[in-house]
């Protein structure tokens, strides 16, 4: 278990493989609130979260989607395009999917520290998605997150998980 915010985030990895063992309730809500909890512009809280359990969502995401990799509860995670934040200075410039990016990462590091794995999927077809699930128009689905208990087998791929730039070539003081 990690001792520290950084110990945590260098920890969590994306989990590829999960076992049957459904979430309990417990957790699952306070993975939730987390995501509640997290900062958006204003605020304004945009974010839709539908947490597909049955047997009947899952069928249809596992049919939308190859990336669930067995997981029993999926997060669908959007953004309502009629309350996020507009910027006044320039039109055609919003926070939902900024919003919807905080509020998942909260949700992926509170599960982690709680012992559930998760991974963070865009490989789907969006509108596809909000027609089979019959989302509003105004609810833009931004990523899909599977969560659950890691399968023994499940590890980080090396690549893409230990393999980091250094700091002076992602950040530059002016």
């Amino acid at each position: 278990m990690a001792n520290s915010f950084l110990e945590l985030a260098k920890e969590r990895f994306s989990v590829r493989k999960f076992t049957g063992k459904p979430i309990e309730k417990e957790k699952l809500d306070k993975i939730l609130e987390a995501g509640n909890v997290a900062p958006t512009a204003v605020n304004y809280q945009p974010q839709k979260i539908y947490v597909l359990q049955s047997d009947e969502a899952l069928e249809k995401i596992n049919s939308l989607c190859k990336c669930i990799y067995g997981a029993k509860t999926v997060l669908m995670i959007a953004y309502d395009s009629n309350a996020d934040w507009k910027n006044p200075k320039q039109g055609g410039i919003h926070s939902g999917e900024q919003d919807v990016s905080i509020v998942a990462t909260h949700i992926m590091l509170e599960a982690w520290e709680l012992g559930i794995g998760s991974c963070w999927v865009n490989l789907f077809a969006n509108d596809e998605l909000s027609r089979a699930f019959d989302l509003p128009d105004n609810e833009k689905v931004v990523l899909l997150m599977p969560l659950g208990y890691a399968d023994e087998n499940a590890k980080p791929i090396e690549k893409w998980h230990f393999g980091y730039k250094a700091i002076s070539d992602t950040v530059t003081y002016r």
